[in-house]
């Protein structure tokens, strides 16, 4: 008799197969024998064909080759091809832990949902570089903080690096949108807006790896800035307080700066908050290097969405641009 798959999960990759390695190992120690694995190759130049191939004999595991198209659409074909009840993205930069399907099923069994998110966390393993990056975009210093802890200061929606939806409102909701950054709040959007239930499930966390460098990050932050004026303009009521928190911190700065020509003492607001991400990352991950990186971060992380925002803002609401195909940096998808 055919195994019943009660997890689907899809993973879109691009150009990743030391990470699509990494990722498909925590997957087999996980021991979930009601989950199936669809990897799905966005028109890489660096196939992992090999890499799957390894894993044939510990998961079952499907793997498919298709032309460029983004995130969201390469997720979309995944879900075609899927079989199980709840449809588990992934992306191809994370790796889970050996609890995580367990957590995942109690959180399920405990109170039915139509979807979920969990949160993500450093790795031991991780360079200074990626955890500086992963405080940056969690901690309560930032606007991290409401991404997925319990206290928030909007309600929780589900991103695309672990994200859950059952099978039947993935299809009545049509996917995942033609956008190529922000296709994962869109969706989240919608999932409120047709009145289905989404969960925080804070147990079902990972390992998440974002970007390699504060170039890489900057680029993917400002994009995120841009991506939220967008769907600001499909979904007027989806912009919250806190999604002005990024561009006013960056005014702010501006302004400290500017004022420092004329009264030094102005720097000093600047000065106390790098302080305290300085002292609360070191003490969280045990290293003063980090903790200096951690404050970088945490500048670019918020001056990046900030200027994307602004930049999005005066283009398409003060200059009455209507354009739904505006991103800084187009090659940004999975570098």
């Amino acid at each position: 008799m055919e195994q019943t798959v009660r997890y689907s999960v899809i993973v879109p990759v691009y150009n990743r197969p030391e990470e699509v390695r990494e990722l498909l190992e925590s997957l087999a120690a996980c021991a979930c024998p009601a989950m199936e694995v669809l990897i799905v190759e966005d028109g890489s130049s660096l196939p992992c064909a090999d890499v799957v191939q390894r894993f044939k004999d510990r998961l079952a595991i499907q793997y498919f080759v298709k032309p460029n198209s983004g995130p969201g659409q390469t997720r979309n074909f995944g879900a075609q091809h899927a079989r199980g009840e709840f449809l588990i993205i992934l992306d191809s930069d994370v790796m889970v832990p050996p609890g995580y399907f367990d957590a995942v099923t109690r959180e399920l069994d405990r109170q039915d949902t139509d979807a979920f998110g969990g949160p993500d966390r450093s790795h031991p393993d991780f360079t200074p570089v990626q955890k500086a990056i992963s405080y940056a975009m969690t901690s309560f210093f930032t606007t991290g903080g409401i991404r997925g802890g319990h206290k928030r200061l909007d309600k929780f929606y589900p991103r695309s690096f672990n994200m859950g939806i059952r099978r039947t409102v993935f299809d009545a909701l049509g996917g995942f949108s033609r956008m190529r950054f922000g296709e994962d709040i869109d969706l989240s959007i919608r999932i409120f807006q047709g009145g289905y239930r989404c969960r925080l499930f804070p147990q079902a966390w990972v390992w998440h790896k974002r970007r390699t460098d504060l170039r890489k990050f900057f680029r993917q932050v400002h994009n995120s800035g841009i991506a939220r004026i967008q769907l600001y303009k499909k979904y007027p009521d989806s912009l919250k307080l806190v999604h002005l928190l990024p561009a006013l911190f960056t005014v702010g700065c501006a302004i400290l700066l500017i004022a420092t020509c004329f009264w030094p003492w102005a720097i000093l607001p600047l000065l106390l908050y790098a302080g305290a991400i300085l002292v609360d990352a070191s003490l969280r991950e045990g290293s003063l290097r980090v903790g200096l990186l951690a404050v970088a971060a945490s500048f670019v992380q918020l001056t990046g969405y900030g200027t994307g925002f602004l930049r999005a803002w005066w283009i398409r609401c003060v200059r009455g641009k209507d354009t739904d195909d505006l991103q800084a940096f187009r090659k940004n998808f999975y570098q």
